[in-house]
């Protein structure tokens, strides 16, 4: 009784009297100005912690540390102050006590503070937590999942458990902020399915959120990169965030936000040039390597002249001071930016020379291909890197990383392999996805092209590896039955191989698999297409009619890669002008703000099938959008920038042309001239005959021209001229210069160029066609052939085009055969 007396009495003191003791300490805390006296307030009250002060002892000092510029430097030194074993112990002590916030809240600050995840007391709190899961609300259960997925938890059966409560309790959650963390770390493990539903909700909930949270529209876009999915939409709408929030981004920021865009192979010209603005401002600010790295890598491959020298001559002055992964990162902007400073990739070649053996074997792949396109010699280096990719390979079980060691070393001046690295990958063959045979089949016709260095041995056995290559290519083929699990597989390939040896297996599985093409795959299945130059009407009638019947559901950012495949193979669908109309239709309301380069590239899909609507053309061919598409120029290299200025020329061409009541003026003449005026280039070998088998056939190299500029600059192979009697004309009697462009007008130019001409002749174009003219699987003219041979007519000319296929078939294996067949083609009825 009397032991019951004492306690009792100790208690009631305890429990009544707890929170106002807790105030004072916790007022205490917040008065601290450094660790030194939260730490000083821990061990002087170290015997009567609550849970609460406790974690909010673990709080402030969080926050002294977000103040700090060096933090890796001040988590050290915190976790040596003794006192910080002491809020340890206590923390492993009261854990169960805690409330779940403060459980949770103190398992992320530990781990901030580098506690590793093998720690007892960090094992202990996950545990804790674990036993709780079920109770957290949305707010903590997505900090646990942060926690997790920074101890690269992301497959586990925890993660797991929280990807199975998301699910269950998704239709009510309603912060946009705690969902879009757990997204991001749920990522690895959402089906399709569930992919889907958090897409939807996402966009349920956006609108609620304030336009000012970065961060969570930040996390949408890296869940929709996790999951792979350019869901333009979203993306739409979180770029919005970022262009309101502008002056807010930070360096880490626009850094992460471009890598993400990268990734998900979004275009945003408003953004690229406000991060381009933004990040040409803090040049000047960053001094250290570290941040400066960053900046060189963000800013570099869209920098102007100016900027880029400002950024090599800044990081050639650190380059001693960069670390491995740093100069990694220069030398992989210096690729894309092009660089020609010889200086510094010498210099920054040597930074990754000393580092060599500090480096994963995909690492050392992406230092062999920049090296090599940056033309960097170097004997040792390349010996070096050699060695230790032979090293790695020895060693290497997983086929990807076989498969990019093998690429590394198929790149490098020696590229064979010996018999041991030829075994170590037919070992893993039955193991690979269709991506990792064909950079195997790519590494292998390489070694075959320099053949001729090696040993007859050596290519014989490359010849049966590439055999192998076909067969388990064949057979990984034949085992799919699920469209998205084969396109992970597709999507990045190319080259030679699977163009020689899957191509027509690959379009025959899809064809099987044609019913699972929807409104989320139908563009990737397009693009894919067109890339591969094969014409399956099966695939192009599927692909326009799930358009047609779910264009509601197509964002407008998707309808150029639709159309590509129908105007690169030259193929009109069922109902075309139903299904062209209907796209067109679909991006009017987007024409103002969709990327000038994707509309250059459009107008001109459109123009190959003989498709000018109205709306898009005066959309692209007015000052406003020429301004905004030189803008852009600016940002891109070299190779690029040209191809799109090709682009607009054509399409240029192509509406004077073909749509003169459209009055679009002619205005490319002087890039024309700069570009066209120099050599446009020799005769190959079956140019070379016909030339001289023309000549003979009309009389003399007097009676025909080789490459020929026509107004409007199209170049065709040879030219020729027969009067009304159809007998050949010389070009020396009637002064007609070839090569050199009468004055242009805006007008058609028909009856112009056929006035240069007696009454009644007629000029002649001859184009050999070689197979890039051609579908790959049959013998159909390919869109750019098909729209030059109406534009040649346009001006005037009676068009010839000799087919490959003809000019080299048993029929004119002779001399004689082929001399009949140019002069039927020439004097015959002029059909062509």
């Amino acid at each position: 009784m009397l032991r019951l007396r004492v306690i009792c009495p100790f208690s009631w003191r305890v429990f009544h009297f707890r929170p106002f003791s807790c105030e004072p300490l916790i007022s205490q805390m917040d008065k601290c100005t450094n660790e030194e006296q939260v730490f000083d307030l821990i061990e002087k009250n170290k015997a009567i912690l609550s849970e609460e002060q406790v974690g909010y002892a673990f709080n402030i000092l969080w926050q002294f540390q977000k103040q700090k510029t060096s933090l890796v430097k001040s988590v050290e030194s915190i976790r040596d102050y003794p006192q910080f074993l002491t809020l340890y112990n206590l923390t492993r002590n009261k854990m169960e006590f805690m409330n779940d916030d403060n459980l949770v809240n103190v398992l992320y600050i530990t781990q901030q503070f580098a506690v590793e995840a093998h720690d007892p007391l960090v094992k202990a709190l996950v545990t804790e937590a674990w036993r709780r899961l079920e109770r957290f609300d949305i707010n903590v259960l997505s900090k646990f999942s942060t926690c997790l997925a920074d101890q690269h938890l992301h497959f586990s059966p925890l993660m797991g458990k929280i990807t199975n409560i998301v699910n269950k309790n998704l239709e009510t959650i309603q912060d946009l902020r705690s969902l879009s963390v757990l997204m991001v770390s749920i990522s690895s493990l959402t089906s399709q399915r569930f992919q889907e539903k958090l897409v939807k909700k996402t966009e349920l909930l956006f609108d609620t959120i304030d336009s000012s949270q970065v961060n969570t529209a930040k996390r949408i876009v890296q869940f929709l990169r996790n999951i792979k999915y350019s869901y333009y939409p979203l993306l739409e709408k979180c770029n919005k965030v970022f262009l309101s929030n502008a002056n807010d981004l930070d360096l880490e920021a626009i850094s992460k936000i471009l890598s993400l865009y990268h990734s998900l192979q979004f275009h945003s010209f408003k953004f690229i040039l406000m991060a381009r603005k933004r990040l040409t401002e803090m040049i000047p600010l960053f001094d250290h390597p570290a941040s400066f790295v960053k900046l060189f890598v963000a800013l570099g491959p869209m920098a102007g002249p100016k900027e880029k020298k400002r950024l090599e001559s800044t990081i050639l002055l650190m380059s001693e001071e960069l670390t491995s992964q740093q100069a990694l990162a220069v030398m992989g902007a210096m690729e894309e930016m092009e660089s020609r400073n010889s200086r510094l990739i010498k210099k920054i070649a040597s930074v990754l020379h000393k580092n060599l053996d500090n480096y994963k074997p995909v690492e050392l792949l992406k230092i062999t291909q920049a090296l090599i396109f940056l033309h960097f010699q170097s004997k040792e280096l390349f010996v070096k890197l050699r060695e230790l990719l032979l090293s790695y390979l020895k060693i290497s079980v997983k086929p990807s990383e076989i498969s990019i060691l093998v690429s590394a070393i198929s790149m490098l001046p020696s590229p064979h392999l010996d018999e041991a690295g030829i075994s170590r990958i037919e070992a893993v063959l039955p193991q690979c996805d269709l991506s990792d045979l064909n950079s195997f089949a790519t590494s292998v016709l390489r070694w075959i092209q320099y053949g001729h260095m090696y040993p007859d041995s050596t290519t014989g056995k490359q010849l049966k590896l590439l055999q192998k290559l076909d067969h388990y290519g064949h057979q990984r083929l034949q085992k799919h039955n699920n469209l998205n699990l084969l396109w992970e597989e597709l999507k990045s390939l190319k080259g030679d191989w699977f163009a020689e040896s899957l191509l027509e297996e690959t379009i025959a599985t899809l064809q099987c698999l044609m019913g699972e093409i929807n409104h989320i795959n139908v563009a990737e299945i397009a693009s894919f297409i067109s890339r591969t130059n094969y014409l399956s009407t099966l695939l192009l009638d599927k692909i326009a009619s799930v358009a047609l019947q779910q264009i509601e559901k197509i964002h407008p950012f998707a309808i150029f890669a639709i159309i590509l495949p129908f105007s690169v193979l030259n193929y009109d669908p069922p109902q075309r002008d139903e299904f062209f109309g209907t796209c067109i239709q679909h991006l009017n309301s987007y024409l103002s703000i969709l990327d000038p380069l994707m509309l250059v590239f459009l107008g001109f899909s459109l123009a190959t099938l003989e498709y000018f609507p109205e709306n898009l053309l005066k959309s692209i061919f007015n000052i406003k959008f020429l301004g905004r598409l030189d803008s852009q120029l600016e940002l891109l290299c070299s190779s690029l920038k040209m191809r799109i200025q090709f682009r607009l020329m054509e399409l240029n061409r192509a509406v004077c042309l073909e749509c003169p009541e459209y009055q679009i003026p002619w205005f490319h003449g002087r890039f024309c001239e700069r570009h066209y005026n120099k050599d446009i280039g020799s005769l190959n070998g079956a140019q070379q005959q016909i030339y001289k088998m023309l000549a003979e056939v009309l009389g003399g190299t007097n009676y025909v021209k080789a490459t020929v500029l026509t107004p409007y600059y199209h170049t065709i192979d040879f030219e020729c001229i027969l009067d009304k009697r159809k007998k050949p004309f010389p070009y020396g009697s009637h002064n007609i210069t070839l090569g050199k462009l009468p004055e242009m007008n805006w007008e058609s130019n028909t009856q112009r160029v056929g006035s240069s001409l007696p009454q009644g002749a007629e000029r002649i174009a001859l184009e050999f066609l070689d197979l890039r003219a051609f579908c790959r699987n049959i013998r159909h003219l390919k869109g750019k052939s098909a729209m030059k041979k109406r534009h040649l007519e346009i001006l005037g000319y009676r068009v010839i085009q000799i087919p490959h296929f003809e000019w080299n078939s048993m029929a004119l294996s002779t001399k004689d055969a082929r001399m009949e067949y140019l002069r039927e083609r020439v004097f015959g009825d002029g059909k062509s």
